[in-house]
C-alpha cells in the first residue's frame, strides 16, 4: 500500500459508525484522506465511534442506505474519488429474527449505493464489502475461492450472496471495462474479524472478555465451529490496497477478492475461548447453549491466493498476535493515559510496520 496515495483523496464510507467502518475511518484519517461517513447512528452503547472520537476529523452524516434520495444527495455533494460500502445488517442471528430488515439493508441498500455511484461522476473506484458467508457452504475443509458458487442457508448469508449477484450484474450492465471513464468496482470478502472496540451483539470475543471481566460463565453455541479468524486491520489493509489498484489501474481489478487469514488461523470457537482464558489467567465456567442456536455453518475457510498473487497482499499477524492485540486494547486501565483513538492509531502503525507472515 502506497501511503502517499491517500493524501487528500476524497473518500466516502458507508457504515462508518460500525466496528470495521470506524477502524477504516481512523486509518484513512491517519493517511491524510478527506473522509465523509454515511451511516445509521452507532448500533450499540458503548461503541467505537464515540469512544474513539471518530467524528472529530471527518464529515459524519447520519443516514440510512435504504433512503436512496438522501444517499444520492450526499454523494453529489461530497463528490468522492473512492467509495467503501460497509453498511450492512451483519449478524446471522439477527437475520433470523428480522429477515425483511436484513434483505432490505443488505440488498436494496446496496442497490441504492450502486445507483448513487452510477450517477456520481467523480467516483473512480469502489470497494463493496461482502463476507466469507456469501459462499454456498459445503462444509468442506479447503478454502473457498472467488469462483466458487455463492449461496446461503440463513437470511444473512443469502442476502450477501444476493448482493454479490447484484454487483456482478451492475458491473456487466453499467460499469463496463471497455469504458475507462466508468468507475471500477470490486467486492471484498473477509472472514470473522476481531479487534478492540467491537461491542456488537453475539460477538464471541467481546462476550468472552466481558464474562471474564465480571467473572461470569461463558455461553457457547457452537464450540466446535471453525472460522477464519483475523484482526480487523488485515482485511482493511486489503480493502485499501484494492481501492488503490482500482483507482490506478481500473477495471483489471474489478472482480471479487478474498482477504482471509493463513490456514493456521482457522480455529474452533472453543480454542479461541481457551486461549483468552489462558492469557487472562481466568478460570470461569464454559456452558454449551444448544437451545438458543439456529443453524450456522460449521466449517468455513477462505483461499486468499488470488489476492496474494495479483495484489501482493498477505496477512501480517497470526491468530495469537491478533488475540493479544485485542486483549491489550480491551484490558481496563492498562492504557488509562491513552485515548482510545490514540490506541487505535498506535495499533494501526504497529500493523503497518509489521512484516508479512511466511506462507
Amino acid at each position: 500500500m502506497n501511503r502517499l496515495f491517500w493524501q487528500n483523496k476524497k473518500v466516502l464510507i458507508t457504515g462508518h459508525t460500525g466496528f470495521k467502518g470506524g477502524w477504516l475511518s481512523l486509518w484513512l484519517q491517519h493517511l491524510g484522506a478527506q473522509v465523509t461517513g454515511f451511516s445509521l447512528a452507532p448500533p450499540t452503547e458503548p461503541n467505537l465511534f464515540n469512544k474513539a472520537s471518530i467524528a472529530e476529523n471527518i464529515n459524519s452524516i447520519i443516514g440510512d442506505i435504504r433512503d436512496s434520495e438522501h444517499l444520492s444527495r450526499v454523494l453529489q455533494k461530497c463528490q468522492p474519488d473512492i467509495v467503501f460500502h460497509l453498511a450492512a445488517q451483519p449478524l446471522v442471528r439477527e437475520s433470523y429474527q428480522d429477515p425483511v430488515g436484513t434483505y432490505t439493508t443488505n440488498v436494496i441498500g446496496s442497490l441504492n449505493v450502486l445507483e448513487a455511484i452510477r450517477h456520481c461522476h467523480s467516483v473512480r473506484a469502489a470497494v463493496i464489502v461482502s463476507t466469507d458467508k456469501c459462499y454456498e457452504n459445503q462444509e468442506w475443509h479447503w478454502g473457498y475461492r472467488e469462483n466458487d458458487p455463492v449461496g446461503g442457508h440463513d437470511p444473512y448469508s443469502s442476502s450477501k450472496a444476493c448482493m454479490e449477484i447484484l454487483l456482478a450484474s451492475y458491473r456487466k450492465s453499467y460499469f463496463q471495462a471497455a469504458d475507462p471513464s466508468l468507475p471500477a468496482i470490486a467486492s471484498a470478502r473477509a472472514g470473522n474479524v476481531i479487534g478492540g472496540g467491537d461491542w456488537a451483539k453475539d460477538r464471541l470475543i467481546p462476550d468472552t472478555l466481558q464474562a471474564i471481566s465480571h467473572q461470569q460463565p461463558i455461553y457457547l453455541r457452537y464450540p466446535n465451529a471453525i472460522r477464519p479468524w483475523q484482526h480487523v486491520l488485515e482485511p482493511l489493509s486489503g480493502y485499501l490496497l484494492l481501492a488503490e489498484k482500482l483507482y490506478n489501474d481500473g477495471h483489471a481489478y474489478a472482480q471479487s477478492w478474498n482477504f482471509g487469514p493463513p490456514a493456521s488461523s482457522a480455529k474452533s470457537v472453543k480454542w479461541l475461548v481457551d486461549y483468552l482464558l489462558q492469557q487472562t489467567e481466568s478460570k470461569i465456567e464454559l456452558i454449551i447453549d444448544k437451545e438458543s442456536a439456529p443453524h450456522e455453518a460449521h466449517f468455513l475457510k477462505l483461499d486468499f491466493s488470488k489476492a496474494n498473487e495479483q495484489l501482493d497482499w498477505q496477512p501480517r499477524w497470526d491468530l495469537a498476535t491478533a488475540l493479544d492485540k485485542v486483549i491489550d486494547w480491551s484490558m481496563p486501565g492498562k492504557h488509562s493515559a491513552l485515548s482510545m483513538q490514540t490506541l487505535c492509531i498506535q495499533q494501526i502503525d504497529e500493523y503497518s510496520d509489521s512484516k508479512t507472515l511466511t506462507l
